[in-house]
């Protein structure tokens, strides 16, 4: 069907939405996994995700092991040494060689795969400065995991930037209350108080 990873424009939020993708016939290494994962599983195939450092994978259970393809790259196979050479990339110099490759080859959770798609959005939009739509994707970060009290965090600084000051406070409050050792504890109960003097100028 010609689809391909977009080399072009990698950073067009559009590759992250599904209908666009499809649409368009182009998208980053997650979305176009995903179709893959999906026509896989039509075709009987059990195909998992893989959330690779830096690059989200596919792989398929073979007679020998498992076989690891790229939807990027119209499906390649992937060697160790492609595997490797993909981890250099982002660990620290030296720790790539000596890294276990099968814990990073943990088939991804529909969860898990959701949220890096939403991950994946909210930091272009926050890049871009689009504090509106990273503010409504981080609405469904929170509701795929609640559990997440850096999203949380994020959310409430998103909302002072929008001079949003009650609903920040209120996200920041419970970060700091969840999360009361937290290294940037001392920074985020600054934001607070100055929130809270936002709020009674306000009223």
């Amino acid at each position: 069907m010609r689809f391909s990873g977009n080399l072009i424009d990698y950073y067009d939020p559009r590759n992250s939405y599904l209908n666009e993708v499809m649409e368009r016939r182009t998208g980053i290494p997650i979305t176009l996994s995903i179709l893959y994962l999906e026509v896989g599983k039509r075709l009987g195939l059990n195909l998992k995700g893989v959330s690779f450092p830096g690059h989200f994978l596919v792989k398929l259970a073979v007679k020998r092991g498992q076989l690891v393809l790229d939807p990027f790259t119209g499906g390649e196979a992937q060697s160790e040494a492609d595997l490797r050479q993909r981890l250099a990339q982002v660990l620290p110099t030296g720790k790539a060689e000596q890294a276990q490759l099968d814990q990073y080859l943990e088939p991804a959770t529909p969860r898990q795969i959701i949220a890096r798609v939403l991950r994946n959005l909210k930091n272009i939009y926050t890049q871009t400065g689009k504090l509106e739509h990273a503010l409504a994707v981080m609405h469904r970060m929170l509701l795929v995991m609640p559990e997440s009290v850096e999203e949380l965090r994020d959310r409430g600084l998103v909302y002072q930037q929008l001079e949003c000051f009650r609903p920040a406070l209120s996200d920041l409050q419970n970060y700091l209350r969840r999360r009361p050792q937290a290294p940037d504890a001392a920074e985020i109960h600054e934001k607070i108080l100055e929130l809270k003097q936002a709020a009674t100028r306000l009223n």
